[in-house]
């Protein structure tokens, strides 16, 4: 056997990159798949500006989450006191360290305290050359116990946090039903264009057998002039078609964007599947069920549930300010070193205690107020949130059932059109009619599937708020919590 030439060796190589170019050119000749509702939806989840948009306001919660954080954070707090002119000539430095604990309202303290010069012996802030350490802590046992503003506006945020989650939900419903809505409005038009082709080239096909007809003198020529009427006026109503088509793709790229770049994508008619999906048939029997699982799995009660429960916070927080202010505390001290006054013991230790009361407690008797008035309204919205919600279903229902019976009729309605345009079509080939008579049936029929058309798009949009009514196609849990 010979071994290949560089002059074979080039003709191989010249075959593969023609076989693989032939390849890619029939890959690519392929018919598109349909585009389906999923697909769309599945855009809606990952790459609809709104949406994502939405998904921040969690980000947004997380970080007042951390914020409220804030109150409970470490201090280091550091100054002193300085004598410029008087009979004591002292002066003090101190640095401490505290740090509030997120139970009943406390907090520990710890630090470095010294003194230099002369300082009168009631000055507690008296130490000897080598300072004193100090450790305490304190505690309201009446108001700021159970509750203070610091945790309670960490608690808030906390809910806050929790309603990102309904808000982002009932967002994401209402997406998913625009979204929906704007496919089977595309899908619809381009079905409305189909038809409105296969009119126009019913009439340009009957033009030249009425042509060659007038020719032989069989047909008046007004016959014939008449026709090419009817393909003009059939060409406008389809560039009026295409323009449609043209809206709905349009519309419909609001939601359809590509997956790298969030790009919007104007669907063509290649990607038009052949027909509506599959009735979905709706059990009678079924509908007071769907109202309780609405009831539970609206993102606009559990919405309620939590503003309800924030509002809570502020009446325990305010009930708690009619309570006497007693904070009581310990505090050690130890010198360090020898070199200390005389009158001061190596180890020290004061317990403290305070009460303070406003007599009249107007801002509390406020609050208290305003708080039960919102929680009342509160419970009104949630009834009425309920009650809503129940009728959304009821409506909804209602209309998907009526849509299917109105189908029914179009599609009947379109079978009997199609029966009389086919009979007329053999009068006319018998001579026992004219071309007028068969254009009315001609356009009865199409109508008539026009209106099938629209009966599918309608019933499908009603379906598609049924979903929204029972919430059906909520998306997972966005609650991340706090970063």
């Amino acid at each position: 056997m010979r071994s290949l030439t560089p002059l074979d060796r080039l003709q191989a190589l010249l075959c593969l990159i023609l076989l693989t170019a032939v390849t890619a050119y029939g890959a690519s000749r392929e018919k598109a798949q349909p585009l389906l509702l999923s697909e769309v939806l599945a855009s809606v989840q990952t790459q609809y500006p709104p949406y994502l948009a939405a998904l921040i306001e969690q980000d947004i919660a997380n970080g007042r989450v951390r914020q409220a954080q804030g109150a409970f954070d470490l201090n280091l707090t550091a100054g002193g006191n300085l004598t410029l002119a008087g009979y004591y000539d002292g002066h003090t430095g101190y640095a401490m360290l505290e740090q509030p604990l997120p139970f009943w309202g406390g907090s520990i303290y710890g630090g470095y305290r010294l003194s230099s010069g002369y300082l009168p012996n009631y000055n507690k802030d008296r130490t000897g050359s080598d300072g004193e350490s100090i450790l305490g802590f304190s505690i309201p046992l009446l108001r700021g116990g159970t509750i203070d503003s610091r945790r309670a506006n960490l608690w808030k945020a906390q809910i806050d946090q929790e309603l990102a989650d309904p808000l982002i939900r009932r967002q994401y419903l209402d997406f998913v039903r625009a979204a929906s809505v704007s496919y089977y409005n595309w899908l619809a038009a381009g079905q409305r264009l189909a038809l409105h082709e296969s009119l126009l080239q019913l009439a340009k096909d009957r033009d030249s057998a009425i042509a060659e007809q007038v020719s032989k003198g069989a047909s008046a020529p007004i016959v014939q002039v008449d026709n090419q009427r009817l393909v003009v006026s059939r060409e406008i109503a389809l560039v009026q078609a295409q323009r449609r088509f043209e809206a709905a793709s349009i519309e419909l790229s609001l939601f359809y964007r590509t997956a790298s770049q969030a790009e919007p994508i104007l669907a063509k008619r290649d990607r038009l599947p052949k027909s509506f999906p599959a009735h979905e048939k709706l059990d009678d029997n079924k509908l007071t069920s769907d109202i309780a699982k609405a009831a539970i799995f609206r993102p606009e009660m559990r919405r309620m549930e939590l503003l309800i429960e924030k509002s809570l916070v502020d009446l325990k927080l305010a009930k708690n300010n009619m309570l006497p202010q007693l904070n009581a505390g310990i505090e050690a001290g130890q010198f360090m070193g020898e070199n200390r006054p005389k009158d001061l013991e190596h180890n020290e230790i004061q317990a403290k205690i305070e009460f303070k009361l406003p007599l009249q407690r107007r801002e509390a008797q406020g609050s208290i107020a305003a708080t039960e008035a919102l929680l009342q309204r509160l419970e009104q919205d949630r009834k009425f949130a309920r009650d809503r919600i129940a009728a959304d279903v009821r409506d909804s229902y209602s209309a998907v059932a009526a849509t299917e019976g109105i189908l029914m009729q179009t599609r009947r309605n379109m079978e009997l059109s199609r029966q009389l345009e086919a009979a007329e079509q053999e009068r006319l080939k018998e001579g026992a009619t004219d071309l007028l008579a068969l254009q009315i049936r001609e356009q009865a029929a199409f109508d008539a599937q026009v209106l099938e058309v629209e009966a599918q798009a309608e019933y499908f949009r009603a379906l598609a708020n049924y979903k929204a009514a029972v919430a059906a196609d909520l998306p997972p849990s966005v609650n991340r919590g706090s970063k």
